[in-house]
């Protein structure tokens, strides 16, 4: 039974490296250790229909083991019995993920889950890319984030804005 249950994850893991692999005998996808464990850290169901699979993964790994997006955009962080700050098995607030909502002295962070329309924030890839790399706040023309590390952000390129921003259309729409 112990030979079996330590098989199986080795497994799963063997068929996840496959699947996110390159066709046809050709060398692996170099991100693909990243990908894996972005599906594996994902704390809400992901809609993968049309979406290319290999991105979404990689936007998870940025955004749940890089970026901190849950941090401020999830209020609150953490479910009840899952704060890590307070000696709990992590157990991010599925329920209104990435949804905004959390007070950083006069400001509110946004929801950055799809809208109706599948966007982000109900922001194009583009202007996404822009709010990223110079921190103006589409819903306030003129006004530069405040508390957002976009400084920080707008060093990435933008392959990875791009994993990001597919990874924020796949998941669910949640309310604050």
């Amino acid at each position: 039974m112990r030979a079996r249950t330590l098989i199986i994850p080795f497994a799963l893991v063997g068929l996840a490296f496959t699947l996110v692999a390159t066709s046809e005998g050709q060398r692996p996808n170099p991100e693909s250790a990243r990908v894996i464990r972005g599906f594996q850290i994902a704390p809400v169901r992901l809609n993968l229909k049309g979406r290319d699979r290999n991105q979404v993964g990689l936007g998870s790994y940025i955004v749940n083991a890089q970026g901190g997006c849950n941090d401020c955009h999830t209020n609150p962080s953490y479910a009840p019995g899952g704060d890590p700050y307070r000696g709990e098995p992590t157990r991010i607030n599925a329920a209104h993920y990435l949804a905004g909502g959390a007070q950083f002295g006069p400001f509110t962070s946004p929801n950055i889950t799809p809208d109706a329309n599948g966007l982000p924030a109900g922001l194009t890839f583009q202007e996404f890319r822009q709010v990223m790399h110079t921190g103006h706040d589409p819903d306030e023309p003129g006004e530069i984030l405040q508390v957002m590390p976009w400084p920080v952000y707008g060093n990435m390129i933008d392959s990875d804005l791009k994993a990001v921003y597919e990874y924020l259309r796949a998941i669910p729409h949640a309310e604050p």
